[in-house]
């Protein structure tokens, strides 16, 4: 039996999973959701160009892991908290699923089968 999450399309989800498959990306989310910083800031962390640190974060905004917003001559990112709610419900759901599995393993295993 498959349950859905109702509240995000198969195309949301991959592109959240997509986004946080990458330490880079990972680590630019953790960043963000700390305090919000201009791309220039992110970008003085990690050892590739300014434009590649652009790339991540242009894959995270499109999967609404983090919301990239102009104030003057900046690009300042945050974290976009309704996103990261929902892919941690999604996460809590994908473990309750797996949890009643081994539980139902565990009762089997502990089944007598001289009965």
């Amino acid at each position: 039996m498959v349950v859905r999450m109702a509240t995000m399309s198969d195309g949301n989800v991959d592109a959240i999973f997509h986004a946080l498959a990458d330490t880079t990306r990972r680590d630019i989310v953790t960043r963000v959701i700390a305090r919000e910083q201009s791309v220039s800031s992110l970008a003085s962390e990690y050892a590739m160009s300014f434009a590649a640190v652009q790339k991540h974060v242009a894959v995270l905004e499109r999967a609404s892991l983090v919301v990239k917003q102009r104030r003057g001559r900046e690009q300042i990112v945050h974290a976009d908290p309704a996103t990261i709610e929902r892919a941690r419900l999604l996460l809590e759901h994908f473990e309750t699923l797996w949890r009643h599995r081994a539980e139902a393993i565990d009762r089997i295993l502990a089944e007598d089968p001289e009965h």
